[in-house]
C-alpha cells in the first residue's frame, strides 16, 4: 500500500501555482539562514490564511506548532513548506475543535498567491492538491507520533495580565496598550522555532516583561520581582532567552521584506 509519504516525495513542489518559494540560495547565504527565512515566510502564511478563515488564535497558533515541530524533524528540502502549512492548519483546526473544509484551505490560499485570480475549478489539480493536503496531514500525525495537542502562552499570559493589572494605577494602564503589545509579541513569537524551545510559562512572562518595559510601566517592588511570584521557576536568564529570540525574529523579519 502507497503511504502518505511515498505520495508526498513524488511531488516535493507542490501545485504549479505555487511555484518553489523556498529560495535559490543565490544571494550568498548559508543554509540555515535560507531555511530561517523560509519558515519565517510560511508562518506569516498560515496567520494572514487563518484571519482569512476565521481561525481563533489558539488554532492558528496550533497550526504553527505543528509546522515547527514537522521540520525539526525532516529537512525543507524534501517537503513543499507551504503543502505542509496547509496541512497544519487543516490540522490544527481538527485538534482544536474549530473544523475547517479543505476546499476553503485551497481557494484561501490559492488567493494569497494570486489575489487577482478566480476560485480554483474543482478540476484534477484541485481534486490531487486536496489529497495531498490530505494525504500530508497523515504524515504530519505520523511524524509527530500523533502528540499533536500542546500547551500553548495564551492561557498564562491572560491570567498574568489580570494580575499585573490590579498592581498598576487604573488610569496608568488605560493610557498605555500593554495588553495589546503582549498579545502581539505572543502572536510575533509563533513565527519561528522560539515557540517549541521556550516554556509557555517563560514565553507568557518575557512578552509581558517586554511590553511593560516598552512604555516604562513600573511595578511595585516587593521581596521578589513580580515575574518570580506569577511563575515560580523562570529566570531572568529565561526570560532574556525568549527576549533575545523574540528581537532575532524581528530581524528576520526585516530581512524578508
Amino acid at each position: 500500500m502507497e503511504g502518505p509519504s511515498s505520495r508526498l516525495s513524488g511531488t516535493p513542489d507542490g501545485p504549479s501555482w505555487l511555484g518553489d518559494r523556498r529560495g535559490s540560495g543565490s544571494d550568498g547565504e548559508t543554509d540555515p539562514a535560507r531555511d530561517m527565512k523560509t519558515h519565517f515566510r510560511v508562518c506569516r502564511f498560515i496567520m494572514d490564511t487563518g484571519v482569512k478563515l476565521g481561525m481563533r488564535s489558539v488554532p492558528v497558533a496550533t497550526a504553527c506548532v505543528l509546522y515547527h515541530r514537522f521540520f525539526e524533524c525532516v529537512s525543507v528540502r524534501v517537503y513543499e513548506p507551504y503543502l505542509v502549512a496547509m496541512s497544519c492548519v487543516y490540522l490544527a483546526g481538527k485538534v482544536e475543535e474549530q473544523h475547517l473544509r479543505t476546499r476553503d484551505i485551497l481557494n484561501v490560499s490559492h488567493r494569497y498567491f494570486n489575489s487577482s485570480s478566480a476560485p480554483l475549478e474543482c478540476d484534477k489539480e484541485f481534486w490531487d492538491l486536496r489529497d495531498s493536503v490530505v494525504q500530508c496531514e497523515l504524515l504530519i500525525l505520523r511524524q509527530l507520533n500523533f502528540h499533536v495537542s500542546f500547551q500553548h502562552p495564551h492561557k498564562y499570559l491572560l491570567h498574568y495580565l489580570v494580575s499585573v493589572m490590579s498592581l498598576v494605577n487604573r488610569h496608568a494602564w488605560s493610557r498605555t496598550p500593554i495588553a495589546e503589545t503582549a498579545w502581539a509579541l505572543l502572536r510575533d513569537c509563533y513565527h519561528g522555532p522560539m515557540c517549541i524551545r521556550h516554556a509557555p510559562q517563560h514565553i507568557a512572562i518575557a512578552t509581558l516583561y517586554l511590553a511593560l518595559n516598552s512604555y516604562g510601566v513600573e511595578l511595585p517592588v516587593g521581596e521578589r520581582e513580580w515575574w518570580q511570584v506569577l511563575s515560580e521557576d523562570v529566570t531572568r536568564e529565561d526570560i532574556d532567552a525568549v527576549i533575545s529570540d523574540l528581537l532575532q525574529l524581528y530581524d528576520m523579519e526585516a530581512k524578508c521584506i
